[in-house]
Order: structure tokens, then sequence, then C-alpha cells
């Protein structure tokens, strides 16, 4: 550890070594005075371990490594010192007044960070009790922060997956991976459960995925747990490197999972959308049997939105672990322009999905069934009616994100907060790439209305849609939802009474563009198809005042049908 931490480093980034608190304050230090050497050093930090005799501790050695942001100002060597001073003080290393505590240094080689090293035999010869020194460790760097004004992480809660060990992402770098092999089982398996009709099922998936799937099986013969491993990932036996699903994250645990699955989804694969009108026995919406299994997932996030704002907490932090399996399911079926931008979504979203509120399991299984639609009904593109539909559930998400991260800000679970908001910034980025075509189609399809029915459809949204600021007026998502409304109205419904049911279903504060939100949710309400139709309205088409060609449906009815 001394050799590493006064020597060049794997790259010769190590600059000008030297101590900046030490436990006494007259450890030598080989990095500033040329008479001390490293043995010397070694010796001093190694006096109460020798001291201690047979058989020797193991694992005498702690190290921590304090970095500072890389925006933040550089702190001097007595400010670090203190820091270093102030976090062995927290972890119980060298408690303030205490004479027998153990022996420390800080050691400065970059002007970011410093690493702590100690050697945790007390002075009384007995071994420090360091249980919980990472919690106190962040607990402590958070009021330093605060204290020397400087950028404030978020609080932990325990509920975070485990990280990656420096050691696994030195192997991810040595071997040119993009990223340590744990973080991409992770993914795999959450990928596989999202969806999943049952336990066996599950484990087929992952098996499907290439992975190698271990089961721990209890002496009764039942499973009582599992673990995977990446067929190319290996030890220096050439044995494969297994993780259990709870190493993983700890809702990916097989107790946990199964809960997931208890409640069950439709293992028909079957979309709401495809079963038909109650009446005419007819498909309701046009398009592929991906888009519709979208159109639906939509819905499904629409209600999670108000579930998420209006039912109990546990209710609905069961709505937030359902639509994680919707964000996969995208990501697996996401084409290579917007893969990795869902998967980035995905990612953060767990974390956001993941808190001490315990959630009720049988409430997410309208997510969980949209989800499995989607898995069953195949590949949709970013052309035409497929697009405008992703489009369509994208936009959802977004909100949903948004309502997700309110929740958490309400209840001070600040890392899920955090994580929500980083969801939803991802969202946006690949909804960016997805709705440019069917918005740009629908926005000229808005700018070459009759003006009569512009006009008309101008007025209702200025009407009901106060929120939309004069910024957006006149706009191409402005154009989008006049051209979605005249749409509407020739398909006999009432464009303000969609309009205003549309607004109503809430969370459109922290939109981006709130006509654009307004396009998908009036698509949907009025079962329209997410691409624009090809014919514009033409001027003698039939106006609002003449009445509708066919009876439209009651608002009431509206909702019952676009929500399933």
């Amino acid at each position: 550890m001394l050799a590493y931490l006064y020597g060049p480093g794997r790259r010769d980034e190590h600059f000008d070594p030297h101590l900046v608190a030490s436990w006494d304050g007259f450890a030598p230090d080989p990095g500033r005075d040329p008479n001390a050497t490293l043995k010397q050093l070694e010796q001093a930090l190694d006096l109460r371990v020798n001291q201690r005799g047979r058989p020797r501790l193991k694992n005498h050695v702690w190290h921590c490594p304090v970095s500072l942001d890389p925006d933040e100002r550089v702190l001097s060597d007595d400010e670090w010192g203190e820091v270093a001073r102030r976090v062995v003080a927290a972890v119980g290393i060298a408690p303030p007044g205490d004479p027998d505590g153990c022996r420390w240094i800080a050691v400065r080689h970059d002007p970011r960070h410093i690493h702590i090293m100690a050697t945790v035999v007390r002075g009384d010869l007995r071994g420090a009790r360091l249980h919980g020194d990472a919690q106190r460790a962040q607990d402590e760097c958070r009021l330093i922060e605060k204290e020397l004004g400087l950028r404030q992480l978020n609080p932990g809660d325990k509920t975070a997956a485990k990280r990656p060990t420096s050691a696994e992402g030195h192997k991810a770098e040595r071997l040119g991976r993009p990223e340590p092999m744990r973080l991409q089982l992770r993914d795999r398996v959450r990928q596989a459960v999202a969806g999943a009709a049952d336990e066996a099922e599950f484990f087929s998936r992952l098996e499907a995925a290439g992975l190698l799937v271990k089961p721990k099986v209890g002496p009764s013969g039942d499973v009582l747990g599992y673990s995977v491993a990446h067929p190319d990932d290996r030890n220096a036996q050439g044995d494969p490197i297994f993780f259990s699903g709870s190493k993983l994250a700890p809702d990916l645990s097989l107790p946990r999972i199964r809960k997931r699955l208890h409640g069950g989804v439709r293992a028909d694969g079957a979309s709401a959308a495809e079963q038909g009108d109650p009446v005419t026995g007819k498909a309701r919406v046009p398009g592929s049997r991906a888009a519709r299994a979208r159109r639906d997932a939509a819905a499904a996030v629409d209600d999670a939105i108000h579930t998420i704002e209006e039912g109990s907490e546990e209710e609905a932090a069961a709505q937030l672990v359902g639509a994680i399996e919707i964000i996969d399911v995208l990501a697996v079926r996401a084409p290579a322009d917007t893969r990795a931008q869902l998967l980035s979504a995905a990612r953060a979203f767990e974390r956001a999905s993941r808190s001490h509120v315990r959630a009720e399991r049988a409430d997410n299984r309208a997510v969980r069934a949209a989800a499995r639609q989607m898995l069953s009904s195949g590949y949709a593109g970013n052309r035409s009616e497929d697009g405008g539909v992703t489009a369509m559930l994208l936009s959802a998400l977004i909100l949903l994100a948004i309502a997700s991260a309110r929740w958490h800000s309400a209840r001070s679970h600040a890392q899920q907060a955090a994580a929500a908001s980083a969801a939803a910034e991802q969202l946006r980025a690949a909804y960016a790439t997805v709705a440019a075509r069917p918005m740009a189609a629908m926005a000229a399809r808005g700018r070459s209305l009759p003006s009569p029915v512009r006009d008309r459809q101008d007025a209702v949204i200025r009407a009901k849609l106060p929120e939309a600021g004069a910024g957006e007026s006149g706009g191409s998502d402005w154009d989008a939802l006049a051209a979605t409304l005249a749409e509407a109205e020739a398909a006999g419904h009432d464009p303000a009474a969609l309009l205003e049911e549309a607004r109503n279903r809430r969370e459109l504060g922290t939109a981006d563009s709130v006509t654009a939100v307004m396009v998908w949710r009036v698509r949907r309400i009025a079962q329209l198809s997410a691409a624009p139709s090809a014919k514009p309205e033409q001027p003698g088409a039939r106006t609002r005042n003449e009445g509708p060609a066919a009876p439209a449906p009651a608002p009431g009815r509206q909702a019952r049908n676009s929500r399933h």
C-alpha cells in the first residue's frame, strides 16, 4: 500500500506524494524528507501490530480514499489534513481524546484527493471496532462538504446496489471491457425478470441470454437462491466467477424476485387493444402488434403516475418497481440509436425504484403485464406508427420519472430522487430521437390545415391549455397538437372535451413542452393512430358546429377505454 501511495501510479499520474496528516504529526514522510524511507514509515505504522504478536491480525491495514468533485476548488494541505483527522475520528480509527487510537497517515499525491491509511491495532493492543465504518465516513463527509462550502452529495440509506470493487474495475480496464462484469450481469438479470410470468420463465431467460446459472438448493431439495456468471468472466484458475442475485442488487435476490412474480401477469401476451372493441369486436387502434402493446403500456404508465400522486406509499412504491420493467423491455427492444440512453435510464430508475418503503407487490400487475406484452409482441422501430407509439410511451415515462422524483423528494429520499431525475434526462434524450420524425410529420400536417379548421383548433388550445406559454404558441409542437385535435374532430370527438380530459391527468408543470405532452395524451384518449393521417383536412370538412358524423363517446367512456 505504501509503495503504491508513494509510487508513480499506474500511468505516472502521482505527483509530489507527501503526508498531510498523521496520528501524531511526526510520522516520517518519504515524499518530502530526504532522510525518511518507506521502511521507516512501515515500521512506525506496524509498531502496535508487531507488539500484539502472533497470530497476526487478519486484514490489519485500513484504507480510505477521499476525493473532491472535479469542479470544486482545490483544498490546501491543511484543509486535507483536517478532513483526514475528522474521518479517522468518525470511523473509530482515532477517536477524539483517546490516547490508544490506531496509527494512521493521510497521503496526498494528487491535488483533488487523499488516501487515508491505518493499521487497525490500538495502543492497548486490541483491534479497532470498525463495524459500519463506511457509513460513518460518508456521514462525516456530508458534514465536511457543508462546512467547507463544497458540493453536497446526497446521503445514502443502505438501499443501493453494491458497487463494483476496485479490483473488478481494474480487471475490466485490463481486458478492454467497457465496464465491470457485475454491472452487465445486473442488467441481464433485471431484464430477465421484466414481465416474466413465473420463476421457471425467469431462469429460462437467464440461460437464453447466454449466462451460466447455478441454483442454490437446500437440504429439502428446494431452490433457495441462485448465482449467475458470464462465460467469458473467469478467475486465475479458469473457473467462472459467479455472483449471487443479492450481490448484484438487493431486489434481485430470489426471495425478492418471487415476491414480484407472486402477483402474476397475463401469460398470452395479448394487448388490450388487440382484444377489440367490446361492441364491434374490431381492433380499436391500428398499427403493428408491437405498437398496440406500447400504446397499452403508455396507458398503464398513466395509471401508475396517478397512483404515485394519489395512492398510498406502498401502492406508489409498487408502481415504481413495476415501471422499471417497462423501461428494461424498452432498452432490450430499442434500436441502436436509443439503446444506450434507455439502458442508462433503466439503471438510474432501478435506483429510484428501491427505498425503505415496502412495496405492495400485488398493485403493480398492470405495469408488469404491459411489460410482458411489449416483450412478447416483438420489435417496434422509429418509423410511422411504431415510432410514434414509442414516442407516446416515452413521453409518459418521462412524466412518471418526474413524478417519482417529486414523490421521493417529499419523503427525503435524496438518492432516489436524484436517480429519478437522471432517468428523466436519459428518457428525454431518447424521446428527442424517437419523436423527431412523427412530430415533424404532425407539425407539417397542422401547418397545412385550412384556415377555418386551424383557427378553431388554435382557439381550443388557448382556451383549454393555459399552461402552454407564449413561447409554445405557433411552434412545431403547437402545430402538431392542432393537427391532432383536427384529426380527433374528424373522427367524431369534441376537441375541447378531449383536451380538457388530457389536461386533467396532471403532471404538466415540469414538462419541457406542454403541447407535446398533450399530443400524445389526446391521441391515446381518442384512440388515434400514433402517426398522422395521410390526407389533410379539406375546406369542406365537417366542423364542430355541424355536429359529428358519428356519436362521440362520453368523456367517462373515453377515459375507461384509454386506460384499459
